[in-house]
């Protein structure tokens, strides 16, 4: 990997509960579940995914609960609630159209005029 490449604007919520579809997690396991999924190649601040979990739980596409971390300490756990999951349904085909368009768009040949 040479460099890390920039989290696209608009989807960093939808990259979150992504993470967060398979059950429950604390925000140090979502910034590692992201790093694992994109081999460390996404630059993604600890700080943004924090911002994006509140935001959210402001929306309620997700809930939060007090837990207790396997290394015995206090962290929030992040789950997704239906709404989420709806949500995140959508997003997820949008944003598949969409980069299915752009990538035909980039990859078409160039008309000569």
């Amino acid at each position: 990997m040479s460099e890390q490449l920039p989290v696209v604007k608009g989807t960093l919520d939808v990259l979150v509960l992504k993470s967060l579809s398979a059950g429950p997690l604390h925000g140090f396991e979502v910034v590692t579940w992201l790093e694992a999924r994109s081999d460390g190649a996404l630059d993604v601040e600890d700080s943004a995914i924090y911002q994006a979990l509140y935001r959210l739980e402001q929306r309620e596409l997700v809930a939060a609960s007090w837990g207790v971390t396997e290394n015995n300490r206090r962290a929030r756990y992040y789950e997704i609630s239906s709404a989420g999951r709806a949500w995140l349904k959508a997003q997820t085909r949008q944003w598949l159209e969409y980069t299915r368009l752009v990538s035909g768009i980039l990859t078409a040949q160039s008309r000569t005029a």
